[in-house]
């Protein structure tokens, strides 16, 4: 069977779950090097210092042009677009027809008729279908990212981020930076070059996300690193930078809602059984032989406020009827040190081990997620294992049910896979074992026990 086509990828495979578990794609890559000087005093730099990050190669980014653009992203977006013009950004969440979130990335607005959606691939693909398959006078151009792309990428991009990224902006723009609003977007001087900006701040910290031609890139780095030497500076490798979303409070990537129903089997025709949704990996603790378990509502991922129903648009209708019930809500869970302690010591003994903990990250598939039992019931996932020298400690987001959703809830987190492990290439053989953590809605203390 030739096969070219997510749709047809499935029914090869008999299950979408099973094609997800044994995926041998591992974490989402980030084609950066893996530490310019070391992840640990890399992550504490974006807490007391300054960071540059280059986000130039691993996102895709694709852009709509066209007098209908304003009405295709209405259409799909669960945002408000009241107000929404140039020199602006959003959080871009965009559903399946029954309430389950896609993706989402960032909105770019450029120009009049002129946007750019920008991240992980799973939000601005629907866009691009719907663009495309629907009565939409507007443009499309991808802009791949690099693991998918051997051409130039059309721009750079980069984010300085701190509590001294302004002094360093400040320091290459040769004077005070022009008042830009959070999530709107100006332009100043870097190296001579115009520079777009979008006032954006990640791991809770200010700064900017910085853009240009791609040509430019290199000279305008240049520049930020020399000006950064002054007030501590560092460029974050990938190891480093697979962390700061979940410090964040973000979960990079919900399970694209795709996998299932007659309403989106065009959609799985369209993709291509060699793009991100064919052969994204899910692993963990949690398993289900349903796909649409591993699904995520707007509420999961700490969007409810995004969701707005001021206009008509794929998946309003079930989302109005989920909005008064309860929800899943985002936490952190603050891991117990003994048990992660005890984690590490199995790769000392013989016998049993258990997953490996990679340092500082331990994401081993692209779409991760382990049990969370409080009083031995199922009440959420976890997804997205880190340590980070500014916590100090090993944690990870959730999805909790409201009433576990208490600041110093203590829940169970079941780590690693059933039966020894999956195929996945990234999954040693191990045994299952249990993690006690504490729930925090809050900035994580630097210490737990």
């Amino acid at each position: 069977m030739n096969i070219q086509s997510l749709e047809q990828k499935i029914k090869a495979t008999g299950n979408p779950v099973e094609m997800l578990r044994n995926s041998p794609i591992g974490p989402y890559v980030f084609p950066i090097p893996s530490e310019f000087t070391n992840w640990r005093d890399e992550q504490e730099a974006w807490q007391h210092t300054a960071v540059l990050m280059d986000l130039s190669y691993h996102m895709t980014d694709i852009y709509f042009e066209g007098p209908d653009v304003y009405r295709l992203l209405s259409d799909i977006g669960v945002n408000s677009f009241r107000n929404f013009g140039p020199n602006r950004a959003k959080q871009f969440v965009a559903c399946n027809h029954d309430g389950y979130v896609i993706g989402d990335a960032i909105l770019f607005h450029h120009a009049e008729n002129k946007v750019s959606i920008v991240g992980r691939p799973s939000a601005q693909n629907w866009v691009a279908f719907q663009a495309e398959a629907g009565d939409y006078d507007v443009e499309v151009t991808r802009d791949e990212r690099s693991v998918s792309n051997d051409k130039p990428r059309f721009t750079y991009r980069y984010q300085i981020q701190g509590p001294k990224a302004e002094k360093v902006l400040e320091k290459v723009n040769r004077g005070r930076l022009p008042d830009v609003k959070f999530f709107h977007t100006g332009e100043f001087m870097i190296a001579g070059r115009t520079v777009c900006a979008l006032n954006h701040g990640m791991s809770r910290t200010s700064g900017f996300e910085l853009w240009g031609p791609y040509r430019e890139g290199k000279e305008v780095k240049a520049a930020l690193v020399q000006a950064g030497k002054e007030f501590g500076l560092r460029q974050v490798g990938s190891r480093a930078y697979s962390t700061v979303s979940i410090e964040s409070g973000w979960i990079p990537s919900p399970t694209p809602a795709v996998y299932a129903g007659e309403k989106m089997k065009p959609y799985r025709e369209w993709l291509s059984a060699d793009g991100f949704e064919a052969n994204a990996s899910l692993g963990g603790s949690f398993y289900s032989d349903d796909i649409q378990d591993y699904y995520q509502t707007p509420w999961d991922l700490g969007y409810g406020r995004h969701v707005k129903f001021d206009h008509d648009f794929i998946g309003r209708e079930s989302l109005e009827e989920m909005a008064d019930n309860p929800h899943r809500s985002k936490v952190w869970l603050n891991w117990n040190k003994e048990d992660v302690l005890r984690i590490f010591s199995s790769v000392l003994e013989g016998g049993d081990r258990f997953k490996h903990l990679e340092m500082p990250g331990s994401q081993y598939a692209t779409l991760p997620f382990d049990r969370v039992l409080h009083n031995d019931q199922l009440v959420g996932l976890s997804t997205y294992a880190v340590y980070t020298a500014n916590v100090r400690s090993w944690f990870s987001l959730a999805m909790i049910n409201e009433k576990e959703a208490v600041d110093g809830t203590e829940v169970t987190i079941v780590w690693g896979e059933e039966d020894g492990g999956t195929a996945k290439p990234t999954v040693e053989r191990h045994v299952q074992t249990e993690i006690r953590a504490r729930v925090s809605t809050q900035r994580l203390n630097p210490h737990y026990s």
